[in-house]
Order: C-alpha cells, then sequence, then structure tokens
C-alpha cells in the first residue's frame, strides 16, 4: 500500500457510498483517462477477465466464432472466449518480446478464412511487462479487418514509441488484482476508444439494467461494476504508481548486473528503445547446462533459501483444457515455458533480499 489508500476508503463510509457508486469510481475512472490519453474512455470493472469478457460482448463474438489467442498467457486471457461459447485459436510467440509471432498470426486468420469464417477478434497479450510487436500485429489487424483486444492485465505503465499499453487496442484491458503493480485489491477497468462504448461497457456491467423507472430488460447483462471502496484504493495507489514503476525497473538493474557473469542464464529484456516494459515480473530462461542447472533445480535451491520463484505461464495449448483446439507456431511458448523461471520481482524488494538471492547463485557455481 502507498499510504493514502485509507482516506479514499474512510470518505466512502463517511458518505455511504459503498457498493457500485461514489466518487472514488468516478474519480478513478477520470484518472485514469487523464493518465493513458489517447482517446481512453475508462470502465472500472470487478476484474480483468471481466473486461475480457465484456470485450468480447461489444465485438458480438457469439457461439462457434473463432477468436485468435496469443497461447502464451494466463488462463484467464482466454476463458472468457469460452463462456461465449466461441473458439480460441491459438498463436505461438516470437523471441524478442515473447507474445503474439505476427507470421503466426497470419497463419492462423489464413485458416480462419479457408474454413470460411472469418476471426471476430485477436485477443494479444504484453507478456510480465512487455509491449508486443504493436507495429506488426495492428497491421495485420487493419489488413484483415479483424478488432484488436489488447490485453496489457499485466502492463499499466509500459509503452511501445512513447505510447502507453493500453491505448492500442479497438478495446484494451488492464488489471488491478493483487499481484499487479498497483492494485484495487481486485479489479480491472476496460478501455474503450469513444464514449458510446464506454456507455455500452457500463451497461453490461450492471445486468443491461434500461433507464427506466421500473427494472427493464432486454438482454444478458452482468454483476461487473467495481465497487467504490475498491475505487478508492486504486485512487491511493494511482498516486504511487510512477514509484512502484521505477522499482521494478531498479530491480531488473539489478538482475542486469546479477546475471551478466552468468553466460547460461538470460534475462528476458527490451528488444530495443522503441519498448519501454513496467518488468512487472523479471524473469530468466537457462539456456546451457555448464553447471549442470535446470529450472527445477534452480526453483528448488531457491526455495531452500526461502525465496519464491515461479515457473513461466504454461501456454494454453499444452493445457488440458486447451489441448484440442488449433495452435499455429513453432511452439516458441512451449520452448520458455521448459527453461524460464520468474524471479522475486515485488516493489519492497530490500537489499537483504538481493543479497539472498546474490549468495544462491553464487552456490550454484560452486
Amino acid at each position: 500500500m502507498g499510504g493514502s489508500e485509507l482516506k479514499y476508503i474512510q470518505d466512502a463510509f463517511d458518505t455511504n457510498w459503498i457498493s457500485q457508486y461514489g466518487l472514488n469510481i468516478n474519480e478513478f475512472e477520470n484518472q485514469l483517462e487523464k493518465y493513458l490519453g489517447n482517446n481512453s474512455f475508462v470502465t472500472a470493472l470487478s476484474s480483468g477477465t471481466a473486461a475480457i469478457h465484456l470485450a468480447l460482448r461489444m465485438l458480438n463474438v457469439q457461439e462457434d466464432d473463432f477468436v485468435i489467442c496469443q497461447s502464451f498467457t494466463f488462463v484467464a486471457s482466454v476463458n472468457p472466449v469460452l463462456y461465449q461459447k466461441a473458439i480460441p485459436i491459438f498463436v505461438d510467440s516470437e523471441t524478442s518480446t515473447w507474445n503474439m509471432c505476427p507470421n503466426a498470426l497470419e497463419d492462423a486468420i489464413k485458416y480462419c478464412l479457408q474454413k470460411g469464417k472469418k476471426p471476430k477478434a485477436i485477443i494479444v497479450i504484453s507478456l510480465y511487462g512487455m509491449p508486443f510487436m504493436v507495429d506488426e500485429i495492428l497491421e495485420i489487424s487493419k489488413k484483415y479487418e479483424i478488432p484488436i483486444i489488447e490485453d496489457s492485465a499485466e502492463a499499466l505503465g509500459s509503452k511501445y514509441k512513447n505510447k502507453l499499453c493500453g491505448t492500442f487496442g479497438d478495446l484494451s484491458v488492464i488489471s488491478f488484482n493483487g499481484n499487479k503493480i498497483i492494485t484495487t485489491s481486485g479489479g480491472g477497468i476496460l478501455i474503450s476508444r469513444n464514449q458510446s462504448d464506454k456507455n455500452r461497457a457500463l451497461y453490461l456491467a450492471t445486468q443491461a439494467k434500461e433507464n427506466r423507472d421500473y427494472y427493464h430488460h432486454s438482454e444478458v447483462g452482468y454483476n461487473y461494476r467495481m465497487s467504490n471502496i475498491s475505487a478508492g484504493i486504486g485512487r491511493g495507489q494511482l498516486e504511487v504508481l510512477e514509484n512502484r514503476i521505477m522499482k521494478r525497473r531498479e530491480n531488473h538493474e539489478f538482475y542486469q548486473r546479477v546475471f551478466q557473469n552468468y553466460e547460461e542464464i538470460e534475462l528476458f529484456e527490451e528488444p530495443n528503445d522503441d519498448f519501454f516494459s513496467n518488468y512487472w515480473l523479471n524473469t530468466i530462461t537457462i539456456e546451457g547446462n555448464n553447471f549442470n542447472i535446470t529450472k527445477e533445480k534452480l526453483k528448488e535451491k531457491f526455495s531452500k533459501n526461502n525465496i519464491e520463484t515461479r515457473y513461466l505461464w504454461k501456454p494454453m495449448h499444452l493445457q488440458p483444457l486447451y489441448k484440442d483446439y488449433k495452435f499455429f507456431g513453432a511452439d516458441v511458448c512451449g520452448t520458455l515455458f521448459g527453461s524460464g523461471l520468474c524471479l522475486p520481482s515485488g516493489t519492497n524488494l530490500t537489499d537483504e533480499c538481493k543479497d539472498r538471492i546474490v549468495n544462491v547463485l553464487i552456490k550454484i557455481k560452486k
């Protein structure tokens, strides 16, 4: 917590606006719209998953429609496709950003067209805070006239060519789950490009309740609106966002120094100056075995020293839930999963913690 969250929460209690209406929600949305710029219209919701689901609804994704999805991601990016009884088509990653491969994307689109159905949407991720190959993906989207749902759940504050993630999609998503760079305890936003789409999102997120003197409903809606209390937490967190980004990037600089003497371990980094990552998580891949180390052994050694690490996301096309769906690519993401590890990356990572990490790495060379 940044320290001022309780002020906004107390205000919600003092004014008796604690549910889905109130000043905190309005101000949280307004502040995010100013921060993002570029015609960003924000709807505060209960989760990033809810935002993806609403995006699919707003693009009229229906049963048996094709939706192209990045395979290398958390399952929440894809499950809403099944909510709509649509068909996910999985696309591999490329090696520079670990995000959607443009060549594999075009192969997937051509497959769908051969089947007689143009995909209704492309869900592209900015994984671990790293922006996707924006120019290439948007060019393909424009070429085939397929809208982009930009899942920047992990990428608040990241930029491509000095433009913020969350502003590239026809509809975009950011998460404020408890593990994100800032949080509302649980929550997310859907970012639209115009006021009309924002109004539509709010309508669907509040049970599709029409503006009448009585309860009137013409279509299915959802209970997806963020609470005024959660939005209060978000207002306090926005005050420390830039500090959080700076701290995460300082963590990355620490790992750069640490791994410069480890040829076998490659730190995931920005491909070039067009990319600015918030480094939500710092991740590595183990490329060699000069000291007979694997991701499993390294994870075990860290764990014995009470240092938490995690494996990279297991790609969706390798998950039992999604194993029968079509996948396009050379399984770059499967290779990454096989050799990669997420390292401690919290903004509260102390010098003492960093010393413990270094000591473990020193021991594995002995």
